[in-house]
């Protein structure tokens, strides 16, 4: 089988090629998969994306007019996919858990390092200003920690949390564990911190708004390393500039596919929104590296290759994506063979 990556990167590159063999050959573009390159999955049977590339309904149809088979997504979203257009048309699997400690540990670490203050501190102590003034944090014994999603990650974050002895609160539509499920109302008034870890869905598109950041405690914390859409940005930088929020902590960004990933340090950053909420001090934002481990790209690899070969071999597989169901992402063991 013959493979098209899009959007790799050299770490993608060297994680994959350690589990290629005589029966598959990679095909590696730097390029995202958009309409202008589309082209470049022509001759392949199958294409590799990652969570900025563009799969809808147009290059949807230039994959089947190619005689692409498969698409395999090496992250566990998909909503950059067009399912239910891809419904007898081309099959569609992604890898549901690659490291939920990866995820869950560098939001702790963007949730210490605000409220400690440790980037103020690095960045002082490089001019040999070893001055206290400003770098007052606080504790997070005993503060109240709302978690938005238990699924792996959210489990994940919320052992974290218990270790620093916070009190916990947990919001998912289908509860799933013995934690303590609140509305989405009682999580957004009570909690002292945020913490997203749900997919991005017609639901759960700008869940947090200028209405749900209104219930809101003044000086609230929201931590978000899953989607960017999950935040609503002007209503985010709004409630920062009026104090209700007293600090951000992203991974994500809603418009982050032209920006993120990329090395825009010679360019003017286009994005007033994004530009604005950097130059924040009470905001941390990275560069969507939170799944970025040595662990969670060998992970990523052998899944991806597995979803792969059970396509090959005409296997089911418990990671391809249910086209039909209405609940796309709770489908899963209710199967028991291919949608089509």
């Amino acid at each position: 089988m013959k493979i098209a990556f899009f959007d790799s990167k050299p770490y993608d590159i060297s994680s994959f090629i350690q589990y290629k063999d005589e029966n598959l050959e990679f095909k590696f573009y730097e390029t995202r998969l958009n309409i202008d390159t589309v082209a470049l999955a022509a001759g392949s049977d199958a294409i590799c994306i990652f969570v900025n590339d563009t799969c809808n309904a147009e290059i949807i149809d230039r994959l089947v007019q190619y005689g692409i088979k498969l698409i395999v997504l090496r992250c566990a979203g998909y909503n950059n996919v067009d399912i239910n257009y891809c419904y007898k048309k081309i099959r569609v699997m992604h890898v549901p858990a690659y490291s939920p400690y990866a995820v869950s540990e560098h939001a702790m670490a963007l949730l210490l390092t605000s409220v400690r203050r440790i980037h103020k501190a690095y960045n002082r102590v490089r001019d040999f200003n070893f001055s206290l003034n400003d770098l007052t944090g606080f504790d997070l014994h005993n503060k109240t920690i709302g978690v938005i999603g238990t699924g792996k990650i959210g489990k994940c974050f919320i052992e974290i949390c218990r270790g620093f002895g916070m009190n916990i609160i947990a919001y998912d539509p289908f509860p799933n564990g013995e934690y303590n499920y609140v509305s989405l109302e009682n999580l957004f008034e009570n909690s002292d911190i945020i913490s997203l870890h749900c997919p991005l869905t017609d639901d759960t598109f700008h869940l947090i708004n200028t209405h749900s950041i209104d219930k809101m405690k003044k000086g609230v914390i929201i931590i978000n390393t899953s989607r960017g859409a999950l935040i609503d940005s002007n209503a985010l930088l709004d409630g920062i500039k009026s104090r209700k929020i007293g600090a951000a902590c992203l991974d994500v960004y809603e418009e982050e596919a032209d920006i993120f990933y990329h090395d825009n340090s010679n360019h003017i950053l286009n994005d007033d929104t994004l530009a604005r909420l950097i130059s924040m001090p009470n905001v941390i934002i990275t560069s969507h590296q939170a799944y970025l481990t040595r662990e969670a790209l060998d992970n990523i690899a052998q899944t991806t290759i597995k979803n792969i070969y059970a396509f090959k071999n005409g296997e089911f597989s418990e990671n391809e994506l249910c086209y039909h169901c209405p609940k796309i992402e709770y489908c899963k063991g209710k199967r028991d063979k291919k949608c089509f």
